[in-house]
């Protein structure tokens, strides 16, 4: 493998000037340059990027970080997130996975390591590592949650008002009876698709019944604990909105469990519209959250940064959408 000492050799110079020719540097004379340039070339040499990297000061390496992989991250998430980022970030650059909470601090993360970072923010315990990464001059775009720096790019979508509209829906279908299964506490998408579950009933004068409100952890499992939970109660719902998914799953299963039928018996409805929700039995009504879009925008957004050398704050809203199939029906 060709090496820049080996070209510096045949072109009778340092390994310094060669690196510099190869970046295009401004220091080098144009005829110098274009001689190594041409030599590099016909020794079909290849960069080194550790080699690169100390010469322009970069990694070449992007972040992307989760609150948490391995707790309330469903499978389906982190592979919709990490699909977007990657189908954005090119050959040039490294994608570094990891999650806040794998680290005892951040000690770790300065700026020679990463080029930019996206955070795919699920708490607001994230908010020191947010201003970690600020501190130490790296780049960033925080995507999923909303946060009060203005001076960052922020990119989301508005979960509220998707699960006002999905509780609505099973309103507009007779039900009054709704209960919802909660995600993990602490998240704040946990918060925002509660605040729009009790708005839709605000909205429509339905009483918020507590034993109505239950606690799931974003997984199958919790989905059907909770439902079996909700079956049990002396007079149980007829309609349950799931706050992701996953859970939706859970429920069907529980119901079906206890020899019921989705949607006659009880209506079940989720919120992000994973690649399986359409093949569920019954297809999953949902609330389509454009996970892959929001993160495909966030690295599109950080590579605009480090290619421009500016940080424009800005924040973008991506729309939620109903999505109806068949796990609700009409109340008789």
């Amino acid at each position: 493998m060709v090496t820049i000492k080996d070209i510096a050799k045949l072109a009778n110079v340092s390994h310094t000037t060669v690196s510099r020719a190869l970046n295009d540097s401004p220091l080098i004379k144009p005829g110098t340059k274009k001689k190594i340039q041409e030599l590099a070339e016909q020794l079909n040499y290849t960069p080194n990027f550790n080699a690169k990297s100390l010469v322009m000061q970069k990694s070449y390496t992007i972040g992307l970080f989760f609150t948490s992989i391995s707790n309330g991250t469903s499978s389906s998430f982190f592979a919709d997130t990490v699909t977007g980022v990657n189908s954005v970030i090119n050959e040039d650059y490294n994608l570094f996975v990891r999650g806040i909470d794998d680290y005892h601090d951040f000690s770790s993360i300065r700026h020679h390591r990463f080029d930019g970072i996206i955070l795919m923010s699920q708490s607001e315990s994230d908010n020191a590592f947010i201003y970690h990464v600020l501190n130490q001059k790296i780049p960033i775009v925080v995507i999923n949650r909303e946060v009060s720096d203005q001076s960052i790019i922020n990119i989301l979508s508005n979960d509220r008002e998707g699960s006002c509209d999905a509780v609505k829906y099973l309103i507009q279908n007779g039900h009054k009876d709704i209960a919802i299964m909660e995600g993990i506490k602490g998240f704040k998408s946990t918060i925002e698709r509660r605040e729009g579950y009790l708005q839709a009933l605000i909205d429509h004068q339905i009483p918020i019944r507590n034993e109505y409100i239950v606690d799931g952890n974003y997984d199958m499992e919790s989905g059907f604990r909770a439902m079996g939970k909700l079956l049990s109660l002396k007079n149980p719902p007829t309609a349950v909105f799931c706050s992701n998914d996953d859970m939706a799953v859970g429920a069907l299963n529980a119901a079906f469990a206890r020899g019921l039928t989705v949607p006659s018996d009880i209506s079940v409805i989720g919120f992000d519209d994973i690649q399986s929700a359409q093949y569920t039995n019954p297809s999953l009504t949902t609330v389509k959250k454009p996970i892959e879009k929001i993160s495909r925008l966030g690295a599109e957004k950080i590579l605009k940064v480090l290619e421009e050398k500016e940080n424009k704050a800005e924040k973008i809203f991506v729309e939620t959408e109903l999505i109806l199939r068949n796990s609700v029906s009409a109340r008789k």
